[in-house]
């Protein structure tokens, strides 16, 4: 008896202490406190992403950017190599590390200490030592004069190729000992194109190019020549409240708090780095400015994020956002996502977890579509697998209606395996449903067309073959869109190139109209899924090292043009980002000095959007880099109007997801010419920046709208407005005849220096 007794007191112990253990489990989560906004979901999340930023492990070789975090262990290792014959080499890694996070004096002073120690203890060093602190010594001094004067005297003309009189050093030592440097190079390794290429920037910078730069290394000033004058596009950032320095990172433009106004959110790469909201604010005298409100959004604690993109998943009307981390970092980017909920009013509350999106892979890339035709916005995560011992399979994530998610990218042949950069969703076949397309590095890319059927009611098969889309090998972002405007979605994948972490020889290579390693590919959709090539043609066979990126419409022509923003974690990757104008005849004309556009810092997170209301798109541009020290103040670029007509439109689904994504839109026009079609579709844009959800619409020089014809996702609805007033914004209601007229707030931007006036840029 006494035994039986025993053994239900234990029975009895092992079921409380199972409930407790699920007790804790279920309410693990911090408890908000008085006065602090964040949610219980923010809270838990900024405590995991701090465990994961105080245990990474800096030394891992896909750890390259974590500079700060490398910089004792530096500095212990140079320790105990004093007096040995590992010490100049020590030396030298100090100072690489120095460089990169910001400390070009202190680098120099170090890389002086190497050649100091080499000459101790091995006497004259060898030619490979020579060139190389050459080389760091050259690249030093020109980060020394960007950070001087760049940053340190930051106007709207900075770092603008080719740099005009607004843009040059004040400080020039930098510039001057890296001119010097490279002209050493120059004539030492004639075929050393990337010395070239700087040699020349520098000279930029010193207001000594193009004539006072020797004829043999002189670049063509021809090169940098625009083939059609768009109108200077001045950097209103910093006058705006918007010229916060940040590393590498993404951004959504959207109004986020119902007002009317596009807002901006914004992340950046860093483990530490702050996810960052500003609000627009409309003064009594008609001045727009942006405030940040990051604490009062509750988002303190959400750090990091190459990249976000932002949709209404849950269909309450608002804009929520994701947050996509671990990029380029293999195994050491084991991280979660964040699913941002926006509560109506710019506060957000993190439901990652409760979502059902819960994760820990590498990732910078995603696409909200809606896959199976519900009325619910789904979510494809592309992860990345450097490693095949260590495989992130891409993600497929499935509205359950409910603000939840199931994950089935393997049940519907979606669980793409490979180093994905970019995801792409549209409609190739124009049967309604979503296809994807995955961009890879070092790896073919990846076409699936939707066909319906199966468990949960859609499933994939590989068409890459047969559609012929694989290249390129190197590539990076990837969108769908209609760029020649015959109502079927065009592919266009970026070429990112070869690059190490010391070496940009592609750069060079592009200047200098040598042969490029990996260009990207537009391929024109023929219909019965298959595209064709037509990159060469269309004229985008010179653009390289390719990241942050989006197109849209810079001068209301009705054809869409796109931006690219080039680079890679070097510092030597200084490249001008580049802009091409749609002609309308099935080519881009690159229009990049022209509009000013030319910038020479890395370009990230890009997003378009009409920010002033003035039915123009303005340019969003994130322009830090990797490196803990490659921080940069971010760029917008206000457009400065181009006299054309132009219509806005804001969608609301009722049997189709809230915000139409994916919504098919057909502007039928009246012209001088004779009729006209113009093609949008909704969305964000490309992968590595995320537009506003609104549809901006250039109509040229119509005279008038005919029709507007309007193909719901998902319910396949078609609705057919007349009688449109140009010029003006309204909201297209599912279901609903007629449109409804909509308020566009239209705002000025402060003045800023007097260099981004135009026409004082020199």
């Amino acid at each position: 008896m006494k035994r039986r007794l025993l053994l239900f007191v234990l029975a009895d112990i092992v079921l409380v202490a199972a409930a407790l253990a699920w007790w804790w489990q279920s309410n693990r989560r911090p408890v908000p406190q008085p006065g602090d906004p964040r949610s219980a979901g923010t809270l838990w999340m900024a405590e995991e992403l701090a465990e994961i930023a105080a245990d990474v492990d800096f030394k891992r070789p896909d750890g390259y950017m974590l500079n700060a975090q490398r910089m004792p262990w530096r500095r212990e290792q140079l320790e105990d190599s004093l007096g040995s014959d590992d010490e100049p080499r020590k030396h030298r890694l100090l100072a690489r590390e120095l460089v990169q996070v910001g400390d070009p004096r202190g680098a120099l002073a170090e890389f002086d200490a190497a050649e100091k120690s080499w000459l101790a203890r091995f006497g004259k060093p060898d030619a490979e030592f020579v060139a190389d602190m050459k080389r760091w010594r050259a690249i030093t001094w020109l980060r020394l004069g960007e950070v001087e004067n760049c940053i340190g005297h930051h106007a709207c003309a900075s770092c603008i190729a080719p740099i005009a009189a607004g843009g040059q050093h004040v400080e020039r030592e930098g510039s001057e000992h890296a001119y010097a440097l490279y002209l050493e190079l120059c004539e030492e390794f004639p075929d050393d194109v990337e010395s070239r290429w700087l040699l020349n920037l520098a000279a930029m910078t010193l207001g000594r190019w193009p004539d006072q730069v020797p004829e043999k290394w002189r670049l063509d000033p021809k090169v940098l020549e625009s083939q059609w004058d768009c109108g200077r596009f001045r950097d209103v950032a910093p006058a705006a409240g918007l010229g916060h320095s940040t590393l590498s990172g993404g951004v959504c433009l959207e109004d986020f708090d119902g007002d009317g106004l596009i807002d901006v959110f914004c992340t950046a790469i860093g483990l530490e780095d702050q996810a960052q909201l500003f609000l627009c604010r409309v003064d009594g005298e008609g001045i727009g400015t942006f405030v940040e409100r990051t604490r009062e959004a509750g988002l303190i604690g959400e750090t990091g994020g190459l990249n976000c993109c932002h949709a209404d998943y849950d269909n309450d009307g608002d804009a929520d956002v994701l947050i996509l981390r671990g990029a380029w970092m293999g195994e050491i980017g084991r991280m979660p996502n964040s699913l941002l909920r926006n509560r109506g009013d710019a506060t957000f509350e993190d439901v990652t977890e409760e979502a059902g999106l819960l994760s820990y892979h590498p990732t910078q890339t995603a696409q909200w579509a809606d896959l199976d035709g519900d009325g619910w916005l789904d979510l494809v995560i592309g992860n990345e697998t450097q490693d095949p011992d260590e495989e992130h399979a891409c993600e497929l994530f499935l509205s359950n209606r409910d603000g939840t998610f199931r994950e089935v990218a393997e049940a519907v042949g979606a669980d793409v395996v490979g180093w994905v950069k970019g995801v792409a969703a549209g409609d190739i076949d124009d049967d309604g449903r979503i296809d994807l397309y995955y961009s890879k590095r070092e790896a073919a890319n990846v076409l699936l067309r939707n066909v319906a059927g199966g468990a949960e009611r859609l499933h994939f098969v590989d068409i890459t073959a047969q559609a012929g889309v694989a290249e390129p090998v190197m590539s990076f972002p990837a969108w769908f869109f209609d760029y020649d405007n015959d109502g079927r979605q065009d592919l266009f994948a970026a070429g990112n190139g070869l690059f190490t972490s010391d070496s940009i020889s592609e750069v060079g290579n592009l200047m200098f109209g040598r042969e490029l390693s990996s260009v990207p590919r537009l391929y024109h959709n023929d219909g019965g899924g298959r595209f064709s090539d037509v990159t060469k043609a269309a004229g985008v066979d010179r653009a390289v090292l390719t990241m942050g990126s989006n197109f849209g419409d810079l001068d209301n022509d009705g054809w869409t043009d796109f931006y690219l923003g080039n680079g890679a974690p070097s510092l030597r990757a200084l490249l001008p980002n580049r802009m091409f104008r749609n002609d309308g005849n099935g080519r881009f004309i690159d229009v990049t000095t022209a509009g000013g556009f030319g910038h020479l810092q890395k370009g990230h997170g890009i997003a378009w959007a009409d920010l002033d209301g003035d039915g123009d798109q303005d340019v969003y541009l994130e322009a830090g880099g990797a490196l803990t020290g490659d921080a940069y103040p971010t760029v917008v670029f206000e457009n400065p109007g181009h006299g054309k007509h132009w219509i806005t439109l804001r969608f609301q689904g009722t049997k189709a997801n809230r915000a139409a994504v994916g919504a098919r839109v057909r502007v039928d026009i009246v012209t001088p010419g004779g009729p006209r079609s113009i093609h949008h579709v909704v969305g964000t844009g490309g992968s590595f920046g995320s537009s506003s959800l609104q549809a901006e619409i250039g109509l040229c020089d119509a005279t008038a709208i005919a029709a507007i014809d309007v193909r719901w996702p998902g319910s396949q609805t078609r609705s057919r407005f007349a009688g449109v007033a140009m010029d003006r914004a309204w909201l297209a209601i599912e279901g609903e005849a007629v449109l409804q007229p909509s308020e566009l707030k239209r705002y000025r931007f402060p003045e800023g220096d007097d260099c981004c006036t135009p026409g004082n840029e020199r």
